[in-house]
């Protein structure tokens, strides 16, 4: 094994999810009519073909089979989000109008998670090649140079903002692949004129989705007493909008962490897990987890995670190829920045996204899309050059 502790930090997370996956699982199971263990069985084994998966990658030779894997991930991942909207409903789940899970038999998984690996990889394939090369260029000619990968990244806006409606993924590839420019060498104004543009874009893109203005009026009308006493009074009239009729999910959620308190109410004894908070074993495992294990064990986990994102960071800057450096620092990023879309929606921050939470919430395709994006950096961490070793002296 390339990596132990980067691996095993990983496992660690797999097997708390097991147990969350279990006991938030709770009253899902009771409603629809699912046997105690459903979910867990199901987790269980995508676990487990996640770890066969970073062990087995791990043992290749990132010189032949890192840029065969990644084109593989990046072109098959890209054509079934390609193929969706025109499958038919059964081989493509729909969720309120937006087909994003394809059934593979008794499971279902979301191309947009192994897209977000093979992007990250194409990204930096290509920026290792025809970019980072390149000396002080004008804001103009920078755009011209990255036009392609603007390019790529639109077609993803379409088919994952627009075809899946999931604002939360493009939010998560565009951090990625903004910073990934910067690691490239791109300038500091290419960085701000892109992140300008970016938030333009992703306020047009609310603007013309009436789920999305609903959620955000949702998420105000819960946070807004907050904000407005920072407001002249002549302006909190116009800004106050009235409570919407959606649950209360935000609420519900903050309500869950305070009750859990720093040690938690014990496994299993969770009250807002009881239909309060829905799918809690998946988006809002980060609130289940507080209520029943205590603000002490979610500190634990985030600090897990910023564990794994450390290594990754540590194993990226001891590589000499910039195409698995880039690689590296493009999955840590991933990480960090799902964890963060995450975490603030349960704490109200920002409105909820679909975003699980990398290697802890239910579900297939994140755990094994993370476990591959894992076992390819083990693969290139053996590309890392040791460092002599000093000879003790007789």
């Amino acid at each position: 094994m390339s990596d132990k502790a980067l691996f095993y930090a990983v496992c660690a997370l797999f097997t708390l999810s097991l147990v969350l996956t279990y006991s938030l699982s709770t009253f899902t199971v009771h409603y629809y009519g699912y046997g105690d263990f459903h979910f867990f069985i199901r987790q269980l084994v995508s676990v487990l073909l996640g770890i066969a998966i970073m062990v087995g990658l791990s043992w290749l030779d990132p010189d032949r089979w890192f840029v065969r894997l990644g084109f593989a991930l990046f072109l098959l991942s890209l054509l079934a989000m390609l193929l969706m909207p025109f499958l038919p409903s059964s081989l493509v789940k729909e969720v309120l109008g937006a087909k994003r899970w394809i059934r593979l038999g008794p499971l279902s998984l979301a191309p947009v998670e192994f897209f977000k690996i093979g992007f990250v990889f194409f990204i930096a394939w290509s920026f290792s090649r025809k970019v980072i090369h390149h000396g002080r260029l004008s804001l103009l000619r920078e755009f011209m140079v990255l036009l392609p990968y603007l390019l790529v990244f639109a077609l993803a806006v379409v088919l994952i903002a627009i075809f899946q409606k999931d604002l939360g993924q493009v939010v998560v590839l565009a951090a990625t692949m903004l910073i990934l420019t910067i690691m490239a060498g791109r300038s500091l104004k290419f960085f701000f004129t892109s992140l300008f543009l970016g938030l333009m874009g992703v306020i047009l893109l609310i603007l013309i989705a009436p789920h999305r203005m609903r959620r955000i009026k949702s998420w105000w009308s819960t946070v807004q007493d907050h904000f407005l006493s920072f407001f002249p009074q002549e302006m909190v009239a116009k800004l106050r909008v009235p409570e919407a009729s959606e649950p209360y999910q935000i609420s519900n959620s903050l309500n869950a962490i305070y009750n859990g308190g720093w040690w938690g109410q014990g496994l299993g004894n969770g009250q807002f897990k009881l239909g309060y908070l829905s799918e809690v074993h998946t988006d809002f495992v980060l609130a289940g987890l507080s209520e029943e294990l205590g603000f002490v064990t979610l500190a634990a986990v985030a600090g897990l995670l910023i564990y794994i994102i450390f290594r990754l960071l540590q194993i990226a800057s001891r590589l000499q190829q910039p195409a698995y450096y880039l690689f590296t620092v493009g999955v840590a990023l991933l990480i960090f920045f799902a964890f963060v879309v995450n975490s603030y929606g349960i704490a109200g921050i920002t409105p909820v996204k679909g975003i699980a939470v990398p290697f802890l919430s239910y579900g297939g395709s994140q755990i094994l899309a993370g476990s591959v994006a894992i076992g390819m950096v083990l693969m290139v961490s053996k590309k890392i050059e040791q460092k002599p070793k000093r000879k003790k002296n007789a």
